[in-house]
């Protein structure tokens, strides 16, 4: 289990989700609690004890325009960072940061920002299968390109293992492998699609539209915020007997590389020997 407070996190997290919450019912965003958290809010009526983040997902429409308008619409210090917002986000789907504090959630990677939720875009997809996994394979070697774009190459030393990893530093940019990734994302219109996904999720994340719904309140933590209509139907088809606790090995957490409640983000100096100067 991680060394920080679970509880402290825990606030500082609540207070970025309440902000999002209220920009996205102020602004018509449709969005709905995902994965963890909407499985938090129906069997802990809040967070998972153990749960060191938030996630929660906007069909396609609504994450481009929040992104679009995210600089604007948040209060500060929040802040969106995804792909469509910055031109070094090293991720496929969004954060919204508390830009007052700095969370490194992974040593061997150069991205660095604050205490976050994460939002997943929901892209339509084919109801044929074949296509669907091409698609789904097409994303995660484009995810898996920009991770190693931004992954310290000599991570598991500096054998032949590094090779792969300084060879893709070489060929590949992040802006080429971002416009890839952009282009994956649309590639089926949600609007017109009966099946959509969270890329993430990869195969595992394709669902019927209809199981989302219409955004419905749900309680967590003695707040209101948006769930999936159908959530029994998605809770199952992610987790199967959701309302079963997993044995502790089974509870999963970060173990972030490092958190600073007081430090904002861009006062960090990084000195990691694999971060450019100019990134850090």
């Amino acid at each position: 289990m991680a060394s920080y407070d679970i509880e402290t996190l825990h606030a500082h997290i609540l207070k970025i989700m309440l902000s999002v919450d209220r920009v996205c019912r102020e602004h018509g965003i449709r969005y709905y609690c995902w994965a963890g958290t909407m499985l938090g809010a129906v069997r802990h009526k809040g967070f998972i004890p153990w749960d060191d983040d938030m996630d929660i997902c906007m069909p396609r429409p609504d994450y481009d325009r929040f992104m679009a308008h995210a600089h604007e619409w948040l209060p500060q210090p929040l802040e969106a960072l995804s792909i469509e917002t910055s031109a070094t986000f090293p991720g496929s789907f969004g954060k919204i940061v508390d830009s007052s504090t700095t969370l490194i959630e992974r040593g061997h990677s150069d991205y660095v920002a604050g205490i976050y939720i994460d939002v997943f875009p929901i892209d339509g997809i084919s109801p044929n299968k074949l296509m669907q996994r091409v698609a789904v394979a097409r994303y995660k070697m484009l995810d898996k390109l920009l991770y190693f774009l931004h992954r310290d190459p000599y991570k598991h030393g500096r054998g032949p293992s590094s090779w792969p990893v300084l060879l893709i530093q070489k060929i590949f940019t992040h802006e080429w492998v971002r416009r890839q990734l952009r282009a994956a994302n649309l590639a089926y219109d949600y609007e017109k699609s009966d099946f959509v996904l969270d890329y993430d999720d990869g195969f595992s994340g394709i669902i019927r539209k209809n199981i989302l719904g219409t955004p419905q309140p749900v309680e967590f933590e003695g707040h209101e915020v948006m769930g999936v209509e159908h959530y029994d139907d998605y809770l199952r088809t992610k987790y199967g007997d959701y309302m079963k606790m997993p044995s502790h090995d089974h509870q999963r957490q970060h173990n972030f590389f490092y958190l600073d409640y007081n430090l904002p983000y861009r006062q960090y100096r990084d000195r990691r020997s694999f971060v450019k100067k100019s990134d850090a």
